[in-house]
């Protein structure tokens, strides 16, 4: 069954990891992805390889801590495929943690620019052709934003994913009444670039399902919360962490 048959999603930082087998997933499923990053040699690789399995995409490079690059993405998506009907904000930098007093300031800038304003950009210039279709907003969080969980040093990315869950609420209220969907999830310990090469059977044993979660995990979720099988979903702030966060 597919579940997006004629939708149309977008998929940031869809170059690797959760965004690219949420793309992957959700062209398997009969939409057409538009995907968009910042490497345009992997971006373009992950497009063909759903070309080659059958499905629908395009790739557009983006840098959304960029204003004019997001109403650039924007503007050529809904001009490829004549609307949107799902956003998915995933595009996020992970920098390595260290305390406040040797962090420095363009670190801590780069981290929210991306994984919060860029949500922010995204969400503002998608919205219009959103309402159009009565979509769905998808953001993708960490359990690092999650009150009752420390990240370690991880201050800027805490932060900043702790915004985008408020975030999500926020919109959930606002834009329910106008036909609009936004849901939350907050993946744990993911096997994707974002480990920085580090050994994924170092956190097995703070997981009670006692393995590390694959961006495969993450996207049959994801799948289901940007389906009509969620539609009397909006608001859900979802951890998809094996227990991690418990």
């Amino acid at each position: 069954m597919e579940k997006l048959k004629g939708k149309v999603a977008l998929v940031t930082g869809a170059t690797s990891g959760i965004g690219e087998a949420c793309a992957k997933l959700f062209a398997a499923h009969g939409a057409g992805v538009v995907l968009s990053g910042r490497n345009e040699e992997r971006g373009r690789a992950v497009a063909r390889d759903i070309r080659a399995a059958g499905g629908e995409a395009t790739f557009i490079a983006c840098d959304v801590s960029s204003e004019e690059q997001v109403k650039a993405l924007i503007h050529d998506a809904v001009a490829s495929y004549a609307g949107l009907d799902i956003l998915f904000n995933n595009a996020g930098v992970m920098l390595p943690s260290m305390e406040i007093e040797r962090m420095p300031v363009e670190e801590w800038r780069e981290t929210l620019d991306t994984n919060l304003t860029g949500y922010f950009l995204i969400t503002r210039y998608a919205k219009p052709y959103l309402l159009a279709s009565r979509g769905v907003i998808l953001n993708n969080a960490s359990i690092a934003g999650l009150q009752h969980y420390a990240a370690g040093r991880s201050y800027a990315y805490s932060a900043a994913k702790a915004a985008v869950i408020q975030f999500s609420h926020q919109m959930a209220k606002n834009y329910g009444e106008e036909g609009v969907r936004v849901n939350c999830i907050c993946p744990g310990i993911i096997r994707t670039p974002i480990l920085h090469g580090r050994d994924p059977k170092l956190y097995e044993d703070r997981i009670p399902l006692g393995r590390v979660g694959t961006p495969e995990d993450v996207a049959k979720v994801a799948l289901f919360l940007v389906s009509d099988e969620a539609a009397y979903l909006t608001g859900v702030v979802l951890p998809v962490d094996g227990g991690a966060s418990l």
